[in-house]
């Protein structure tokens, strides 16, 4: 296992302190020796992990340690058992997107309630390794929330810089209750990542945002995850909504190795949806660039996915798009909006970033590019509670009739069988 950097492929070594960066620049990517694995023997292994209960190996990210990091010793893991997420098979969703069939992966069922655990327990647990005690990042609330309750398991420090706009009050309350230490900076998501990036080393604290490459090896297992679910049967696609571009890096990492080790035989295509307002990744495919032009000022309801300058899309261009042969979507916060509802509805629910998955997906059906006798799997990213402010903006598409639990009707058999005619 070693980390080899994207642009110049100089080598260094995972243990090497405050390295998330090549000298030249470049993305770290991390490089596993996996020639002499045996894709059976392991799905033995994984397979008897299910049983597990209460030990490093009981999650449903250190189920798959061999693929991860397998030079970390079990006893440094800090884990809250995260993965182990639902898998859905909604009726409802599936009409809704126009496919053959549809599975939904709630990453949103995490411990702090978002996907962000499946690579934080890597990242703290990694720095932990390394001699950490502090660790930081810059966070529109979902990153800053997950390292925040890491740091506070592994008894150490979490140090957060939120961006001035775009950020839930929710996520930043629950960032705030796991005791970090939180400064509300001018500036967006990509200036607190370039002050991070410059001063981190010198004030002791490990990066815990995605530009940190243990984080990627962390956010694989929801595609491992979903292929052991799935009988290492996956579907012809696989959605997921675009922010940091951490997802669709790590998903097509995964997806190439399973292919490379074994476990699977073909590689499903991935579609990375952005929103309008934030879609530079988008453009750059649309457009055959292959260099990204940042948005300045994003500008979307989805929080999450409010990033001008996502620093991992040479990740998501190699592994994403050329790998698994993937390609891009925007949708508008109202089509995110009208998804979220089609949601929640479901029973499953999820903030609207998460959404966003589904809204590209009716997208890609409408436009011939997702076949309709096609079969895909959307992740949802984050909890419905996440942003309770977007649940009363989500509802005008899709509302029940409220009359009664917010206005005050006398309590008669009358009154409410009326309401319920």
């Amino acid at each position: 296992m070693k980390f080899v950097c994207t642009q110049c492929h100089k080598e260094a070594l995972v243990s090497e302190r405050g390295l998330y960066r090549c000298v030249c620049g470049g993305l770290l990517d991390t490089i596993h020796d996996f020639k002499n694995m045996d894709a059976q023997r392991l799905k033995w292994l994984f397979d008897s992990r299910l049983a597990e209960r209460n030990t490093p190996l009981a999650g449903g990210v250190w189920r798959y340690k061999e693929l991860i990091h397998p030079e970390l010793p079990i006893e440094r893991i800090v884990t809250k058992y995260e993965g182990n997420t639902g898998l859905y098979d909604s009726e409802a969703l599936r009409t809704a997107a126009g496919v053959r069939r549809l599975w939904i992966k709630a990453q949103s069922e995490n411990p702090s309630g978002s996907f962000k655990d499946n690579g934080m327990t890597v990242a703290v647990s990694h720095g932990r390794w390394l001699g950490y005690d502090r660790f930081a990042c810059t966070s529109t609330g979902n990153t800053s929330s997950s390292m925040a309750m890491y740091a506070a398991l592994a008894n150490a420090e979490a140090v957060v810089f939120l961006p001035s706009e775009a950020v839930s009050r929710n996520k930043a309350l629950q960032t705030e209750a796991y005791g970090a230490r939180m400064f509300r900076t001018t500036g967006g998501y990509d200036d607190g990542l370039r002050f991070l990036d410059r001063y981190a080393d010198s004030l002791g604290l490990y990066i815990c945002n995605s530009i940190n490459p243990l984080r990627i090896e962390g956010q694989k297992s929801i595609v491992f995850e979903l292929a052991h679910q799935l009988r290492w049967k996956l579907p012809d696609w696989i959605v997921v909504p675009g922010g940091a571009l951490s997802n669709a890096s790590a998903l097509g990492k995964g997806l190439t190795e399973l292919r490379d080790i074994g476990f699977i035989d073909t590689v499903p295509r991935i579609a990375v949806v952005q929103a309008e307002g934030a879609s530079p990744f988008h453009r750059m495919i649309q457009s055959g660039q292959r260099s990204l032009i940042p948005a300045s000022r994003p500008d979307t309801i989805a929080n999450a996915l409010h990033i001008g300058n996502p620093p991992n899309w040479p990740k998501a261009l190699r592994y994403a798009i050329e790998f698994a042969d993937g390609v891009t979507a925007s949708v508008s916060d109202e089509e995110i909006l009208e998804a979220k509802a089609l949601i929640d509805r479901s029973g499953i629910g999820c903030e609207p970033a998460s959404a966003a998955t589904l809204a590209g997906l009716r997208k890609l059906v409408a436009a011939g590019t997702v076949g309709k006798d096609e079969t895909a799997a959307c992740l949802l990213t984050g909890s419905l509670l996440k942003d309770t402010d977007a649940i009363e903006l989500s509802l005008r598409f899709d509302s029940p009739n409220l009359a009664g639990p917010l206005n005050p009707v006398e309590l008669t058999i009358e009154n409410i069988r009326h309401v319920l005619m």
